[in-house]
């Protein structure tokens, strides 16, 4: 969680930049794509940018590609999530060049080999491995064949595959069509168990953690799966898709038609936590926010879930004073700074921490569940103006 708190934070940082012209170059390399190979693509990239018209934009670009090129270098081997890098001209000023480079390692496997050039970074991908964490049952099934899978942020897993052992139908008369008519029968609720059998399989060798299940397939066979009802019932089925493929590429297929529902999935789950503390606060209960509430609930192993905003800035912030050279500590949200000292003396920032990391650490240290939450939806919006983005719920007064 400290990881995605850093790379929330970076891409903070990315998203704020803006290019002069489509001179920001953003690179995807995915777990186990050959490191040379990326290296001869972007060799090939800086010959055909070397025909841009515009000499400053050409130059940029052509700079950034070297420098990419001059890091990649580094690797023996691609890390094994991936590695996502980011590098372009960042100066304000126009006659000025400030080639920079950022290489973020994702939490989870990056699933695309992506070169782009444009006037900012392209974030989406790493926003696709942030968003949801939780994992996803994914089936893909038609008559003869099935594959299951999980998903978790953009990694698709493949965990089983399973093919049908019903006969073909076989038409002929009296009693010994009837008898294989029970047998083509019997071979499809032999094929839906071990589907169900398989998934209820994985879910408790998974702790029970499935979020939910998403079902496809070509034909009418995942409707008699749901009827057959042979799913854990604490397996709940999220929505169901018409997909062309019930192999590992009608997987892929499968999450692209849900991306909807699992969007959704995410902002309900944001929505119950935020609700649950809002409530605990407005009846006093087990819930408390604010940086010296938190910290001393931590103390005490009173958290059962920390609630911060992906916006969070928190910091501790060591001044001195100019004029009677005391020292002073204080915690601060925001980037706005202290400048005067009671005694009229200019404050002067000595040191200043990262203090959300520090929570983090805490919390995760003691087992406690740690819960970013968007500033962008509208109970998001008012857990960061109400509780500045920084809240708790307890086990415990």
């Amino acid at each position: 969680m400290k990881s995605d708190y850093n790379i929330l934070k970076e891409m903070k940082r990315l998203r704020s930049i803006k290019g002069y012209g489509t001179e920001l170059i953003s690179v995807y390399i995915p777990a186990g794509y050959q490191i040379n190979e990326e290296i001869s693509r972007l060799r090939q990239e800086y010959s055909e940018s070397s025909n841009i018209k515009s000499k400053q934009t050409r130059g940029n670009v052509l700079s950034a590609i070297d420098k990419i090129i001059g890091y990649l270098r580094l690797f023996r081997e691609t890390p094994k999530n991936g590695i996502a890098v980011f590098c372009g001209n960042l100066s304000d000023n126009q006659s000025k060049v400030d080639i920079e480079l950022f290489s973020i390692e994702p939490p989870s496997p990056i699933n695309v080999n992506i070169y782009r050039c444009d006037s900012s970074f392209l974030l989406e991908p790493l926003e696709l491995i942030l968003d949801n964490k939780d994992m996803y049952f994914l089936i893909v099934m038609d008559g003869r064949e099935a594959t299951i899978g999980t998903l978790k942020g953009a990694h698709i897993q493949v965990v089983r595959r399973l093919n049908s052992t019903a006969h073909a139908k076989v038409r002929k008369g009296g009693q010994s069509a009837r008898r294989y008519e029970r047998a083509i029968e019997e071979s499809i609720d032999d094929y839906v168990k071990r589907i169900s059998e398989s998934i209820n399989e994985v879910f408790l060798q998974q702790q029970l953690k499935i979020t939910g299940v998403i079902l496809g397939g070509p034909g009418p066979a995942k409707e008699g799966f749901i009827k057959g009802n042979t799913l854990n019932y604490q397996l709940k089925l999220l929505g169901t898709y018409d997909v062309g493929y019930t192999d590992e590429f009608g997987l892929h297929e499968l999450v692209e038609k849900a991306q909807d529902l699992l969007k959704e999935e995410a902002a309900a789950k944001e929505r119950k936590i935020i609700e649950h503390f809002m409530q605990e606060r407005v009846r006093n209960g087990l819930a408390t926010f604010g940086y010296d509430n938190i910290k001393k609930a931590l103390d005490n192993k009173q958290v059962k879930t920390l609630i911060m905003s992906d916006e969070l800035e928190l910091h501790r912030i060591t001044y001195k004073c100019s004029s009677c050279n005391n020292v002073i500590e204080k915690i601060e949200i925001g980037t706005e700074r202290q400048k005067k000292h009671d005694c009229g003396g200019t404050l002067e920032i000595i040191k200043a921490e990262d203090v959300v990391e520090e929570l983090i650490d805490q919390a995760e240290s003691s087992g406690v569940e740690v819960v970013f939450v968007t500033s962008e939806s509208s109970y998001g919006k008012e857990f960061t103006l109400g509780y500045h983005g920084l809240g708790a719920i307890l086990r415990y007064k």
